[in-house]
């Protein structure tokens, strides 16, 4: 069901979640992570982000992971590029100057398909899912990271009971208690944004706070 309902949004060009510009978070914090020229960034449900273009501007080779085709495309249609395309197990492979997405099902994904990276870029993933999968999600990665990498991880958090989600409310007590037993939890930032969202307003939220966390993992 949550797989038809993230196609179906793409589909019908339902997606309020995309952001137009470079996330400010990541500009502002990305440097925290110390990173080497050419390390290997992996951004989890990836949609058609600009922020990977952000990422790969900074000499980073940038690894996503896709469900919709409709979004793999429309990437790098809209940033002109002209990626090869090859089928690569459960997935097919789009890779361009440093940039390859793979579309298919974040849960397909193996240890040997991340075995070379060195951080993650995780913006609003566990708020895309019902509480049901956030743990699936959080087992998953981390166990097909490899050790001591970092994660730059973005959410935010409202009282769930004022809107339906997605996007759902996932607070930073939450974060702490899907990832203590696997990484190291650094609180970066929390924001209070209700002002700069209009559309959450109109929608009946009286609290919106954006957390920013720097995790490493065991």
């Amino acid at each position: 069901m949550e797989i038809d309902y993230w196609l179906e949004r793409w589909k019908q060009g339902e997606i309020g979640f995309h952001q137009n510009e470079t996330n400010p978070y990541l500009r502002q914090y990305w440097q925290e992570l110390s990173l080497a020229q050419g390390s290997q960034v992996f951004v989890p449900l990836c949609g058609k982000s600009r922020d990977m273009l952000w990422l790969h501007e900074q000499g980073h080779s940038l690894l996503g992971v896709e469900l919709s085709a409709i979004a793999v495309h429309a990437f790098f249609v809209e940033n002109r590029l002209s990626p090869q395309r090859v089928t690569s197990g459960k997935f097919d492979r789009y890779a361009v100057n440093g940039i390859s997405i793979l579309c298919g099902n974040f849960f397909d994904l193996g240890k040997d398909d991340l075995a070379k990276v060195s951080a993650v870029y995780d913006r609003a993933s566990l708020i895309a899912l019902p509480p049901q999968l956030r743990k699936r999600y959080v087992d998953h990665l981390v166990n097909i990271l490899p050790a001591a990498t970092q994660i730059l991880f973005i959410t935010f958090d409202y009282p769930q009971s004022e809107m339906l989600g997605p996007p759902f409310a996932v607070s930073p007590g939450e974060v702490a208690a899907l990832y203590q037993q696997h990484a190291e939890i650094r609180l970066l930032a929390q924001i209070d944004v209700l002002a700069q969202n209009q559309r959450f307003r109109e929608r009946g939220l009286s609290q919106l706070q954006e957390s920013v966390f720097l995790l490493t993992t065991h």
